[in-house]
């Protein structure tokens, strides 16, 4: 087993992660089993009980875990679907090791940072490794000098000890600093950040530069001078024009050669011809679309960011750019949807909690359905366009969900009996993969999907109330998508409509850049074709 550890330097937010699931990528194309992990350091039990804009989306595995955004990454440019063991956060491990002393797992000890711990994250780190995987690529969150990392930097380092340097390697994705107005690069940021990691006992193998211009080679001769590694080994990491060119620009730059030579890997030249072809695909495309997305969270652009990624996956399959319009559910009302989204090609509800902005969303999928603007609602983008129906075709003036108003006389949205506990939260969430029947070959969702049944990722607590579904059905919605006992309506559609459809679940979930999600696919060639034909 082979671990590669990946830490960040100088300020956070460089593209560990995407170095990460890059390198995942070069390793798997040349024919090794690789699987990604996450450490992040704050003290939140995971993601999920936190704000979107706090810390971008909420990346959900299939088991149901709740994770952090780099997951998706991974997964996107791995195309391997990770687990509840691929993410961890300091507040976990703190939350098992004090139930494990509570109830007894230490009797009569003291419980130490060390060893207690630091062994509680290596039994995480070791635990990713199995299954027949041959490395395991550990992304570490935040930056060296961190406080809050201290005790995973240092679990790491007892790694390497325990499987052999030969075994384990650094990597240190680090900023390259240009000074405002004379463009010059200064590497002396990096060699205090190396500095930091050395005074911890970790000496990285490979420092990943990133910087907005090239990097000459002087300023490589004196990152491998002054922090200890070959000039080969410090790797030029510049901005793409598109994020999936990534991984050819570090191949090109010697990264995978590197590290398979650093830890004996024997394995032949990586087969890249697939991915190359979407990428240059993707940078060919000559057609645009514009997308709406109407959200709540739209002031940080990452809490939304499957979604944006599985938008460019479907204008990658349709040789299309798709340009996002972002536009604030907040904002949005009835009287002045005509006037925003006058000028948009297709209108995209994602997911959401709460009431604040339900109201726009609302405006946005009833804009849609009355103007014949392809739209793709999810979650709770289904959920706002099953009350806008249920207020504006059926009359019902009063219906909302019961997340927004436990007294609305018409629940149209709700959560069903049998999984109300009493709780402030009316009761759990369904989390995780599913399975889900598609109704009828000659529904949009079969059409798109190409199978009756399906697997899909969830994040949500209420449903559609099954008490109005003749009702729905009458009025002319087509429920295409049931749970296989019938019972929770997964996809519904409005025929008598270019392209109109919601789903209960996360669909951006489990897109992929060289194979896009089938309803991103077909909602983003709706929104070409309603473009070309008002031409």
């Amino acid at each position: 087993m082979k671990y590669i550890f990946v830490t960040g330097g100088v300020v956070s937010g460089l593209g560990k992660g995407i170095t990460a699931a890059s390198l995942g990528r070069l390793l798997k194309q040349r024919g090794l089993r690789v699987t990604n992990q996450k450490f992040d350091p704050y003290l939140n039990v995971d993601p999920g009980d936190m704000s979107p804009l706090q810390h971008g989306e909420v990346f959900v595995t299939d088991d149901g875990a709740e994770t952090d955004l780099d997951l998706g990454h991974y997964e996107r440019f791995t195309d391997v679907s990770l687990t509840e063991h691929s993410s961890a956060t300091s507040g976990k491990i703190y939350w098992s090791l004090l139930n494990k002393a509570k109830n007894g797992g230490f009797p009569g000890g003291t419980v130490q940072v060390i060893p207690h711990v630091t062994n509680e994250i290596k039994e995480r780190m070791y635990r990713a490794g199995q299954n027949d995987t041959d490395v395991v690529i550990t992304e570490i969150g935040g930056t060296v000098g961190d406080i809050e990392s201290l005790p995973i930097l240092e679990a790491a380092r007892q790694v390497t000890t325990e499987m052999g340097r030969q075994n384990v390697m650094f990597i240190h994705v680090s900023l390259i600093v240009s000074i405002p107005g004379s463009k010059e690069l200064k590497s002396k940021p990096t060699q205090h950040s190396v500095k930091e990691m050395l005074s911890l006992g970790l000496q990285p193998d490979v420092i990943v530069c990133r910087s907005e211009y090239a990097i000459p080679d002087e300023i490589r001769e004196k990152i491998s001078l002054f922090c200890n590694i070959p000039s080969e080994n410090v790797i030029p990491n510049l901005n793409a024009p598109v994020l999936y060119e990534i991984p050819l620009m570090l191949e090109q730059e010697g990264l995978g050669n590197v590290v398979c030579k650093r830890l004996g890997l024997t394995c032949g030249a990586p087969d890249l011809t697939e991915w190359s072809a979407m990428v240059e695909r993707a940078k060919k495309a000559t057609k645009t679309v514009k997308i709406g997305l109407v959200g709540k969270y739209v002031a940080l652009r990452d809490s939304y960011l499957s979604v944006v990624e599985a938008l460019t996956h479907g204008g990658i399959e349709n040789d299309t750019s798709v340009e996002i319009d972002w536009i604030d559910s907040e904002r949005l009302t009835k009287d002045n949807a005509a006037q925003i989204l006058a000028d948009c090609d297709g209108i995209l509800v994602p997911a959401g909690f709460g009431p604040r902005g339900i109201d726009g969303k609302i405006a946005a999928a009833q804009y849609a359905r009355e103007s014949k603007v392809p739209y793709l609602g999810i979650s709770l983008g289904m959920q706002a366009a099953m009350v806008e129906f249920a207020r504006n075709v059926l009359g019902l003036s009063d219906a909302h969900s019961e997340e927004m108003d436990s007294s609305t006389p018409h629940p149209v949205v709700h959560i069903p009996a049998e999984r109300k506990d009493g709780s402030d939260k009316g009761g759990p969430m369904r989390l995780g993969a599913y399975p889900c029947q598609i109704q009828g070959k000659d529904s949009i969702a079969y059409q798109a999907y190409g199978q009756t049944e399906i697997s899909e990722r969830h994040r949500h607590r209420y449903e559609f109330n099954n008490d109005y579904r003749q009702a729905f059905q009458q009025a002319g919605i087509r429920f295409s998508g049931l749970s296989p006992d019938g019972k929770l309506v997964e996809i519904m559609e409005i025929p008598n409509h270019p392209w109109f459809v919601g789903v209960g679940y996360h669909a951006e979930l489990k897109s992929r850049p060289n194979r896009a999600h089938p309803l991103f696919r077909e909602f983003v060639g709706a929104a070409l074709a309603r473009k070309e034909h008002s031409r």
